[in-house]
């Protein structure tokens, strides 16, 4: 028969397990790792050859060398560098750099981080896009396939957001991503040219 102390420690511990799994501690999912990666809770950084692959809930991430990327809810706060993430369709999550907020619900989404300009590509689904130093410039981006990537520039530029070019990321790795949680993206279903 379990004492009254020893069913106390066990639901302690289920709280504990609980936290941890809702503030997306890193380390458990984690699914490659290679070079300079250092995980401190829910904080992940990577050094000059450092790539860190991982899975927490039902979302995936990549975080490519020289990154800072940190976990807390339904935030993700990228400091520097690039992450490339798959999110749980229809669950509402925000992605923070120096220079942009950005709301998404369930999509594949690649952040390259600068303290002076965030490079934002929407691969597929929605997002809302918006400058830190003028929220007004919101943008909603919706896309198929990595048709509308944009800068969004820091305090004192002549323009908050402009296009870009699709850089530094592919569709084999994204379809990889979505495979971690047992997904294909939309793209791989339509037929779509590969980017590379």
């Amino acid at each position: 028969m379990t004492s009254r102390r020893e069913a106390l420690a066990g639901v302690a511990a289920l709280f504990l397990i609980r936290d941890a799994l809702a503030q997306g501690r890193v380390e458990p999912g984690m699914r490659r790792r290679e070079g300079d990666v250092r995980i401190q809770g829910n904080a992940i950084v990577t050094g000059g050859d450092g790539l860190a692959v991982f899975v927490v809930g039902r979302d995936a991430h990549l975080v490519r060398a020289n990154s800072e990327v940190s976990l807390a809810g339904r935030v993700v706060r990228v400091t520097t560098g690039a992450l490339l993430s798959v999110f749980q369709p229809r669950q509402a999550k925000e992605i923070r750099t120096a220079t942009a907020v950005i709301g998404i619900r369930g999509t594949g989404v690649y952040i390259e981080a600068e303290p002076q300009r965030t490079y934002v590509c929407t691969c597929y689904g929605v997002a809302d896009l918006q400058p830190i130093a003028d929220p007004a410039a919101r943008e909603t981006v919706r896309t198929r396939h990595h048709e509308q990537p944009r800068y969004i520039m820091a305090a004192g530029a002549p323009q908050m957001m402009t296009s870009a070019p699709v850089i530094n990321h592919t569709d084999a790795e994204l379809i990889m991503l979505e495979a971690l949680v047992r997904r294909r993206p939309p793209f791989a279903e339509s037929g779509a040219p590969p980017y590379k």
